[in-house]
């Protein structure tokens, strides 16, 4: 627990402790590049007052030579060294990769600008040549700053998302009700370990995640899934840390501390958002990466004909102005500055961006797949009815071995039936070695004998007999039926009801105008399934289905080079949620969206879905923007400052091509802070 409280108390600092991915495998320690960019500014702020923009004399620039000029040539070095030394990293893997990008771009920039800038200052102040050169002292440094800042803000892109969690750990209380031989004595939750013994009192925060041992109670997990209704505990049911408990008083036992309770999770679900790397962003490398190529050939075509028409001053001077001009003040911006944006609105409405690559799958999705129970409708399954099919047993006997067949789960189908049981005032069976059968039901010992809930397909695929007219009369009215069996005799039936939820019309409206086919996906019987998809308008239905069935049908909606998104509520999902395109995790989840999605919907509203989908195109759509106004410049100015249209008497003026320079940057910017969520 102690792990825990740490992640919570630093978590407003983790950029002061993460890592960031600078291409290639190589690392940049957060904390560092904080540190280095504040160091950096400093030293630049004198280094642009006292030198030119490309020998133009700016308004507020103090000059005093020779001193000024040695003095920035100090400031220069120091700061080439240390400020530069994130990019020298980079570029060394790139280049050991055979991929030179965005960081081999930056060093062959500040590299020029500083060697010819020490140059200048020798040349002008030590071998007073004439003419004078011109030194790139204030390129050198606004570079080195700007593209700090941009890998700042990239690596905080997605603490915004962490915002909500933020707030998750402070519903925490700083001190849990220990019990120790027998006594309650207050602790700080970060002495908390697993295998605690924990008393809640009515009201209170449930400090950390833990299995109810005693006592029953209703639970508001609001701020944890977004659920506003109050979830029933009892013996054996999970509680999740920063809930809020209700009337009942109840012990329980801690399970979650360190890294693996549920906000720990989640924390580490935001570090891992921040590792990934969208295609766009790639597309900046590789944009990056063509400008190096580009600059650099036209550097040296430039300095071999102008050696040839000049001389070796003028020659030497145009190919340095061509590789510092290529540098990528805007482009440094362009996609950092986006995601910031974009992941500052998805937190302002409930969205944790697991994967950003799934930003750009949006504008290629065919298919939307989506499991039924929890996503469609409410998952708060009611019983409608429940009969025995054997003479020697009473209706009630058979609630009372479902009811202790389900007692302890919290599947929203054993929820109704042990709700039910206890409006009945139906006391449920004694149950031992109770058992999952994955996408079957579940099994247990009654009395010395097994018995089985399982549903009508497990019955038609071992070739049991049933009241099949009873189950289609049930399920035609959107009933899930579950069966009773021991060996291979049906005792007995329950069927439950559920509700659509009412933001689930709007979304498959808002697919279908957006030219997505939506695909039910579902473990339920095909009667009930087909209720929901006509109310829906939902045209296809797969239906009863185990968790391996939903991930074929993604990869069967893939194969014919469809991209599929998968939108699910339940651990069953997990498997098809890892396989698709984009895997949506709708309400809590914990597990799926941990380990499979790419997206987390903090709230079980169907309706962010719609929002994610218009949050992604209006977020690609900034960042191809970005891209064409951060490369374009370059494309615009190398040509010119090589000398293309000398023969015309025009040989772009490195005064001009740094107000552009300039003036990129801010639209890049500008643009960037654009970024809306339209409804």
């Amino acid at each position: 627990m102690k792990d825990m409280d740490m992640q919570h108390m630093q978590h407003h600092d983790s950029h002061d402790m993460g890592d960031m991915d600078m291409g290639n495998g190589e690392m940049m320690h957060m904390g560092n590049l904080k540190l280095k960019f504040w160091v950096s500014l400093i030293l630049t702020i004198p280094i642009v007052v006292m030198s030119p923009m490309m020998g133009m004399q700016l308004p507020f620039q103090v000059v005093f030579q020779p001193w000024s000029d040695y003095l920035v040539a100090i400031l220069g070095t120091i700061l080439f060294i240390y400020g530069g030394q994130p990019f020298f990293s980079g570029a060394k893997a790139e280049l050991k990769n055979r991929k030179p990008a965005m960081m081999t771009l930056i060093t062959m920039g500040i590299s020029v600008a500083y060697i010819y800038s020490i140059y200048a200052v020798i040349a002008n102040d030590i071998l007073h040549t004439k003419p004078m050169v011109t030194d790139f002292f204030w390129e050198l440094a606004t570079l080195i700053v700007i593209m700090l800042l941009g890998h700042w803000i990239e690596m905080n892109t997605v603490m915004n998302a962490g915002s909500a969690v933020d707030k998750l750990a402070k519903l925490l209380p700083s001190t849990a009700h220990k019990l120790v031989d027998g006594q309650v004595k207050d602790v700080p939750i970060a002495d908390l370990v697993e295998g605690d013994r924990v008393q809640v009192r009515a009201g209170e925060q449930i400090p950390a995640d833990g299995t109810v041992e005693s006592g029953a109670t209703s639970v508001n997990e609001a701020m944890v899934t977004g659920e506003a209704k109050l979830v029933e505990k009892r013996r054996q049911d999970q509680v999740v840390g920063g809930s809020v408990n209700g009337d009942g008083t109840f012990e329980m036992t801690v399970t979650g501390t360190g890294e693996s309770g549920y906000l720990a999770q989640v924390m580490k679900l935001v570090s891992d958002a921040q590792a990934a790397k969208s295609s766009q962003e790639n597309m900046a490398d590789k944009v990056a990466g063509l400008l190096f190529y580009a600059a650099l050939t036209v550097a040296i075509v430039a300095f071999i004909v102008w050696l040839l028409v000049g001389n070796l001053a003028l020659a030497l001077s145009i190919a340095v102005t061509v590789l510092v001009i290529a540098c990528p003040h805007a482009l440094g911006l362009a996609i950092p500055l986006v995601v910031a944006r974009s992941t500052a609105i998805a937190a302002s409405h409930g969205l944790l961006i697991r994967n950003r690559d799934a930003m750009e799958q949006v504008n290629k999705l065919n298919y939307a797949l989506m499991d039924k129970t929890g996503t469609l409708t409410a998952g708060n399954f009611k019983v409608s009815e429940y009969q025995s099919q054997m003479d020697e047993l009473t209706d009630d006997a058979v609630l009372a071995m479902m009811a202790g067949l389900e007692n302890g789960s919290s599947h929203p189908l054993a929820v109704g039936i042990l709700a039910a049981a206890k409006e009945q005032q139906v006391t449920p069976k004694s149950v031992t070695d109770v058992h999952q059968i994955t996408g079957v039901g579940l099994s247990g010992t009654i009395d010395e004998h097994t018995y089985q809930i399982v549903s009508a397909a497990y019955l038609d695929k071992q070739h049991l007999s049933y009241d099949k007219q009873t189950f289609d009369r049930l399920a035609s009215a959107g009933n899930s039926v579950s069966f009773l069996i021991q060996d291979t005799a049906v005792l007995g039936y329950v069927a439950q009801g559920d509700q659509i939820k009412p933001e689930a019309a709007h979304l498959i409206k808002s697919l279908k105008a957006q030219q997505i086919t939506p695909v039910m996906l579902t473990g339920d019987n095909p009667q009930s399934a087909q209720v929901v998809a006509h109310q829906l308008g939902i045209d296809e239905v797969h239906a009863g289905l185990l968790p391996e069935d939903k991930a074929k049908l993604v990869q069967q909606y893939q194969a014919d080079g469809s991209h599929v998104m998968m939108i699910g509520d339940g651990v069953n999902d997990a498997p098809s949620l890892a396989r698709a395109d984009i895997g949506v995790a709708i309400g809590s989840g914990t597990d799926v969206a941990i380990d499979s999605a790419d997206v987390v919907l903090v709230k079980s509203n169907p309706n962010d879905v719609v929002d994610f989908l218009a949050l992604a195109r209006q977020t690609t759509r900034k960042m191809a923007q970005n891209l064409w106004w951060g490369a374009g410049y370059n494309v615009i100015t190398i040509p010119l400052a090589a000398g293309i249209l000398a023969p015309l008497g025009f040989i772009l003026n490195p005064m001009v091509g740094a107000v552009v320079m300039s003036l990129s940057t801010i639209i890049v910017a500008i643009n960037a802070m654009t970024l809306r969520l339209r409804d």
